[in-house]
């Protein structure tokens, strides 16, 4: 690992992970050993290592995956979903499984071209659907924070696009842990300072059967397309990715920002629909796509 001018045996390597990730849990304040924790599981290498090592960690720790019912090619959704179940059922852990389709009556591909705010973007809708899930499930269940398997490949990609047009508003909420209040879970990131080819080795290493292929609707994305430049920069200059998200954290601190959301969270109100907080008086975003999908 040039980046971190270290190298390690197999042995080390999955001890190392696991007690980087307590760290990174302690340093950020993210949660405690007491507190439920509801883990967004994928399929993917990313979610499915978290759950594995907050396992390992001994934290009360379930998984909530989300049927999305993206079946093109190879049926992405049902595999996403049986190598899930696969993982739980192996490590006898808890998993809620919420399907989109079921629950609400459209699966996202249709609903990206039933409403005018996915029509052709499917990942606007993706988004917006699993933020409102994942928010509901937690409060609902009452679990104390929600954690997503987000690397940093992730993190610098997302910095990196908000940064060239300078989207205070995502800059401002951009950190490894959000605090959750007024009926929003604090969210958690404990992954967010390894690199997507170190969780890749974590995932082989203790053998966890994830799905390979990306979603289908990712193709071409402009988050695919910030990782590839940041990948030249950091196979020039080991480290990079690193070190720009690292600062950015530290400038954050030292208060790039006059206001702080965190510090002084704005008025929220809830949806008279699904009773989820939301910025706007009326309906939240998710209901006013769903009200508008059903009447087509």
């Amino acid at each position: 690992m040039r980046q971190h001018k270290l190298a390690l045996c197999k042995e080390h390597y999955l001890e190392w992970i696991p007690e980087q990730t307590a760290r990174f849990i302690k340093k950020y304040w993210m949660f405690g050993p007491d507190e439920k924790v509801l883990v967004a599981v994928s399929g993917g290498k990313d979610s499915l290592s978290l759950w594995d090592i907050l396992q390992r960690l001994g934290y009360q720790a379930d998984g909530l995956y989300i049927g999305l019912g993206i079946d093109e090619g190879i049926g992405y959704s049902a595999e996403s979903q049986r190598l899930t179940v696969k993982f739980a059922e192996e490590h006898g852990l808890k998993l809620h499984i919420v399907d989109v389709q079921k629950e609400y009556g459209h699966s996202i591909p249709v609903l990206s071209n039933m409403s005018l705010r996915g029509h052709g973007r499917p990942c606007s809708v993706c988004g917006l659907a699993k933020r409102h899930e994942m928010n509901r499930i937690a409060y609902e269940l009452g679990y104390d924070v929600l954690a997503t398997g987000h690397n940093l490949d992730d993190e610098a990609a997302v910095l990196f696009g908000n940064t060239i047009s300078w989207s205070k508003e995502y800059l401002l909420r951009q950190k490894p842990v959000l605090q959750g209040h007024d009926g929003l879970a604090r969210k958690a990131k404990p992954l967010c300072r390894f690199y997507e080819k170190e969780m890749t080795a974590y995932a082989m290493l203790r053998g966890i059967e994830y799905i390979y292929e990306e979603c289908p609707f990712s193709v071409g994305s402009t988050s695919i397309y910030y990782k590839e430049l940041l990948n030249q920069l950091e196979n020039e200059r080991p480290g990079a990715k690193l070190n720009f998200y690292l600062k950015f954290l530290e400038a954050r601190e030292d208060g790039l920002f006059a206001s702080d959301p965190e510090k002084d969270p704005p008025p929220l109100f809830l949806c008279p629909t699904c009773g989820q907080p939301t910025m706007y008086e009326g309906q939240c975003s998710f209901c006013r796509m769903m009200e508008k999908a059903n009447q087509k």
